[in-house]
């Protein structure tokens, strides 16, 4: 089975690592984790008025942060099989796209997200990856709750 466990480092993405954890594996079952890095302008920058932030900074800060919450994912998966090959990876751009896109690439059998549990109003403005990525995948998608995420 290959399983693709996008990551965030939030609490929601922790509940996920909980779920994968459960899982009973077999020798030669892939898990592949990553996360994905959203550098997208700001709406509210004009970039017809001849002014574009320095993102330099920004994206170091991005990177080191996606680093290490990969970091820490692998280390909260230590141990829960000796023959599962897990590889990780930091990727840019949409996170509903790249996750998508990764999974096509590795055939993935599942997917695995966290669901941050917004109210209406919060994914109308904000968007939902794990919503986007369910409509879009190619395969099955296990989205995860944590306990203590309202409704």
């Amino acid at each position: 089975m290959k399983i693709l466990l996008a990551t965030d480092g939030s609490k929601q993405s922790d509940a996920a690592i909980q779920t994968l954890k459960s899982f009973s594996f077999k020798p030669g079952d892939e898990v592949k984790i990553i996360t994905v890095v959203d550098m997208a302008v700001p709406m509210a920058i004009d970039i017809y008025g001849g002014y574009l932030p320095d993102t330099t900074e920004l994206e170091k800060t991005a990177r080191e942060h996606a680093a290490r919450v990969l970091s820490e994912t692998c280390e909260k998966l230590e141990g829960i099989c000796g023959n599962l090959n897990v590889t990780s990876e930091v990727l840019f751009g949409s996170p509903e796209s790249r996750i998508v896109e990764t999974a096509e690439d590795m055939a993935a059998d599942l997917i695995i997200v966290g669901s941050h549990g917004y109210n209406r109003w919060e994914r109308l403005l904000l968007g939902s990856v794990s919503q986007s990525v369910v409509h879009h995948a190619p395969c099955s998608v296990l989205v995860v709750r944590s306990a203590d995420t309202e409704e």
